[in-house]
């Protein structure tokens, strides 16, 4: 019993020990931050006439939001005859009779619009991109998502970056339009300044690799045929794309002054599905191009950070299994404390507390001084941004196997609702509305690694390790608040 309670608390150390090394590299993502963020882009030039730009809008099943996100892009300032607009459609709903009743409106009015439909998904986004690609008049292209509402001024405050020769993309930092419409949507929101504010400028203005997110951003349309174009062998073609380009030299340009603002989802399930695309697709890059970055000239410290940012997904991995085995780690560490009179577990539990969850509080925290002049109203969020993050382990654990075994699975879009903040009513309205996260069972398993886990907290209780228990209270709270959430709200829609 002693030699399996010194194994398995071995165990624990160890997967512990190896997610904080990916907490010490937020520390080390703050400290780029702050060293290298007064260094922003300034374009070399400006165009002295303003080149062709087509902005692409690939669009699946999104009769809520369409009409909205081509208005918004025909309202930018930029001269109509240097601006070509692609829908890109591959809906199998109505948003395909919606959309083109809408460009044909918009053509009337003047405005340059094409309307692009194909009648299967090959390639998916990917492919509707490629697709559009061979009719691109433009020099340029940028890409919005159907959830975004680009500012009038955003094309303008980005293609004077292209008077660079170097410069192949340049990507603007996203909003949230409906930040405060939940509790969800306050945590998403915080966890995507983390990823913009802290990483994207951190990366970016220190040499390092950055990647495209997939809409927001504009590309000089030589720069995608020179990395070999849109590829639709995994599920986050922007980057794969983005570390393509990099390698074959092309710079990349990060304004986290220039804001597109968007709908993050509102319903859990939605966003669980959202999460499981990013980290398959990341993980899918990784494997694909992980030995091509090791084997190319390009400096060490740009090998490891593309390292530590596409294997990042693993960390959930990990967290699940060292979740699987925390209650009997619990008993063993309890059992064993006091029969051999441990001492030294306080000081480990505690340096590897402030390892593994102190930076990534440290980090997010971070994130909201440098981006929101009231930061400290939302300091409130942290426990339950960094339980989330544990709770959607099984979630993306099953991404991670899925892409590590090679199990092929379409792209499942986030369903959007065109809702703004739960101050704008009507705030329900979403719950009456077509699409949805998809169904799993998923949700209970979570439910009862929730429970599971409370009794993880109880034991630890019982055997004095208090040092353990802030730890230990952020899996069963993660867990319940994701699982009964999406139990919840799926019912709730049903009924």
């Amino acid at each position: 019993m002693v030699v399996l309670g010194k194994i398995l608390v071995a165990t624990y150390f160890a997967i512990l020990g190896v997610l904080s090394l990916y907490g010490f590299h937020r520390y080390i993502m703050v400290a780029l931050y702050y060293w290298y963020k007064r260094h922003g882009a300034k374009p070399k030039e400006t165009f002295k006439e303003l080149p062709l730009v087509t902005v692409q809008l690939p669009v699946f099943n999104e009769m809520y939001v369409v009409t909205r996100l081509l208005d918004a892009v025909c309202a930018m300032e930029y001269p109509r005859d240097r601006l070509q607009v692609q829908l890109l459609d591959d809906s199998i709903d109505e948003t395909t009779q919606i959309a083109e009743a809408h460009v044909r409106s918009l053509v009337e009015k003047g405005h340059n619009v094409s309307f692009i439909h194909r009648n299967d998904r090959t390639g998916f986004k990917a492919g509707a991109l490629e697709a559009g690609l061979k009719t691109a008049t433009g020099e340029y292209v940028a890409i919005f998502d159907a959830d975004f509402l680009p500012s009038r001024d955003l094309l303008m405050k980005l293609i004077h970056y292209f008077t660079d020769p170097k410069v192949g993309m340049v990507q603007a930092r996203w909003g949230h339009v409906n930040r405060d419409f939940s509790l969800l949507t306050r945590v998403q929101s915080i966890l995507l300044d983390g990823h913009f504010v802290i990483e994207h400028t951190a990366r970016n203005r220190s040499g390092r690799f950055f990647n495209f997110n997939g809409t927001a951003g504009m590309w000089r349309k030589t720069c995608i045929e020179d990395a070999g174009g849109w590829h639709h062998d995994t599920l986050t073609e922007d980057l794969d794309l983005s570390y393509r380009a990099q390698l074959n030299g092309w710079q990349f340009i990060f304004l986290p002054e220039v804001v597109a603002p968007a709908e993050v989802p509102v319903e859990m399930n939605a966003f669980k599905s959202q999460q499981h695309r990013w980290a398959k697709g990341s993980v899918q890059v990784g494997l694909k191009i992980l030995p091509r970055i090791w084997m190319s000239p390009i400096p060490l410290k740009t090998k490891i950070e593309a390292t530590f940012h596409l294997t990042g997904n693993f960390a959930y991995l990990l967290m699940l299994l060292m979740s699987l085995i925390l209650l009997p780690v619990t008993l063993m560490r309890g059992q064993l404390g006091f029969q051999l009179g441990w001492q030294a577990d306080y000081y480990i539990d505690l340096a590897l507390f402030i390892a593994a969850t102190i930076s990534v509080g440290m980090f997010y925290v971070v994130s909201q001084i440098e981006g929101h002049r009231d930061w400290w109203t939302r300091l409130k969020y942290f426990p339950l941004l960094i339980s989330v993050g544990i709770g959607l382990s099984l979630n993306n654990s099953k991404a991670v196997l899925e892409a590590l075994f090679g199990h092929d699975s379409s792209f499942v879009r986030t369903p959007k609702y065109n809702v703004g903040n739960a101050a704008e009513p009507p705030a329900d309205n979403w719950k009456k509305k077509k699409y949805f996260g998809a169904r799993s069972m998923m949700a209970y398993i979570e439910i009862f690694l929730g429970l599971y886990f409370c009794v993880s907290l109880y034991t630890a209780w019982q055997y004095g390790m208090y040092s353990s228990i802030p730890f230990l209270a952020l899996f069963p709270l993660g867990f319940l608040y994701v699982g009964v959430l999406s139990l919840f709200q799926r019912r709730h829609v049903a009924a």
